[in-house]
């Protein structure tokens, strides 16, 4: 006991503290987004150990309000919901510059969420999709940056496009997509 005493006060002397449950709730929440659909909140969880510089772009776009009002444009029921063209046609980004593919092991499993992008593997910018069941194909092509840890029920309700194209008359919209963090 003596010893965790004298711990605790060389640690409090070098202005050292302990980490706090609010230290852990805040960079959980920091690494945390709040995707907000029509019918609820999606809690997607940020795989920075994965794809860091897609992780900082996604936080860049949320907290600019990039994200809010833009439509899910290609929707496949049983495979993915994709989202994060400005333009709603597929082929519009953000003005930002293309990010270089951080391709991982991780699998396409249902809740995954990944980027979008055209055949050249470093065109990633702001599209995304969300991964309604196993899509085995698409492991190491696409780089995975989050996982949907609650509310995939309503990225299940996400209004489906034809079932080839996935394009979708009258889509259902982003209502809002933040940083956990930045949410009061």
């Amino acid at each position: 006991m003596r010893i965790l005493k004298t711990m605790a006060a060389l640690m409090a002397a070098l202005g050292i503290g302990a980490a706090t449950a609010s230290d852990t709730e805040a960079a959980d929440l920091e690494n945390t987004i709040y995707l907000d659909l029509k019918d609820g909140r999606v809690v997607i969880e940020l795989r920075s150990d994965l794809a860091p510089n897609h992780v900082a772009r996604i936080k860049q776009l949320s907290r600019a309000g990039f994200y809010d009002g833009i439509v899910f444009h290609r929707v496949i029921a049983g495979f993915m919901a994709q989202t994060g063209d400005p333009t709603g046609t597929g082929s519009g980004g953000s003005e930002l510059p293309d990010l270089q593919a951080e391709f991982s092991s991780e699998k396409h499993v249902r809740g995954i969420v990944s980027m979008a992008r055209s055949r050249n593997p470093n065109s990633a910018n702001s599209q995304f999709f969300i991964v309604y069941e196993d899509a085995s194909w698409l492991d190491n092509q696409y780089t995975v940056w989050g996982r949907v840890t609650s509310g995939m029920e309503f990225v299940d309700n996400i209004r489906k496009g034809h079932p080839r194209s996935g394009e979708v008359d009258d889509p259902d919209k982003i209502v809002s997509m933040r940083v956990a963090a930045d949410v009061n």
